[in-house]
């Protein structure tokens, strides 16, 4: 049977209301199985080793055949649009930032532990930034959709896919609903994560103020939720 956009949002819709309530109970067993079903459901199926194609891996394909520099809304409406440089991106933006939010809250805030990104990341992708993107005026992001190495950009995403998902399996039951050291926040920015720019800054001060609960929420899971169906829904990807 042919993949719809409303077949993909549909899994994942009762998946994040089970999650949710997990979390309400302060169920860390529940929540992070749940999380990792989650995180499955956003990010190509290899990542998880899973055998139906992903909302991600729908993106993917059609970004490989050609359309890196498509543009598509940042997100589906317009809440904390004023913290954003544009609120139009080329398609490959949106993996981007996500990937790169992954891999710094993953293993800086979760893990205490060195990011995936280096020198020789940003050499075969292709970044001119080392950032989330957020801060990105007009002409600047389309410089960069035009910059990216799309294989290169998805093969990031694999790796830090993957490691997430070891992070999680490994968090303790305790860990779950602590917050984190304010210095963990501030390595983000000191390694380059964030720009000195009020529009990427805040995000450490949204990230400080959460439980590694929260973390698995937003940003590692339901944040892709805010970047994957406008591509999903602008482009001819697939059927509604």
């Amino acid at each position: 049977m042919a993949q719809t956009v409303s077949a993909l949002y549909d899994a994942y819709r009762p998946v994040n209301e089970a999650f949710r309530k997990a979390l309400e109970a302060k169920a860390p067993k529940q929540a992070k199985s749940l999380a990792l079903q989650l995180h499955a459901l956003v990010h190509p199926a290899c990542v998880s080793g899973g055998s139906e194609k992903t909302m991600a891996d729908y993106v993917a394909g059609y970004l490989f055949a050609g359309h890196q520099e498509d543009m598509v809304p940042r997100q589906p409406w317009e809440t904390d649009l004023h913290y954003a440089g544009t609120d139009r991106v080329p398609l490959v933006w949106q993996l981007w930032h996500t990937a790169r939010i992954e891999d710094l809250v993953s293993n800086i805030l979760l893990a205490d532990q060195g990011q995936i990104f280096n020198g020789r990341w940003q050499k075969e992708i292709g970044s001119p930034i080392r950032d989330t993107g957020n801060a990105l005026e007009p002409d600047e992001i389309i410089q960069f959709g035009k910059a990216i190495r799309p294989e290169a950009l998805h093969a990031y995403m694999v790796e830090v896919g993957r490691n997430t998902r070891k992070i999680i399996a490994n968090l303790k039951n305790e860990e779950l609903f602590q917050m984190v050291p304010e210095e963990w926040v501030m390595r983000i920015y000191e390694e380059g994560g964030v720009a000195a720019d009020l529009r990427s800054v805040w995000l450490l001060v949204f990230w400080g103020r959460l439980t590694r609960a929260g973390m698995l929420e937003t940003p590692l899971t339901n944040h892709f939720m805010m970047h994957l169906p406008p591509c999903l829904d602008c482009l001819p990807i697939l059927p509604a």
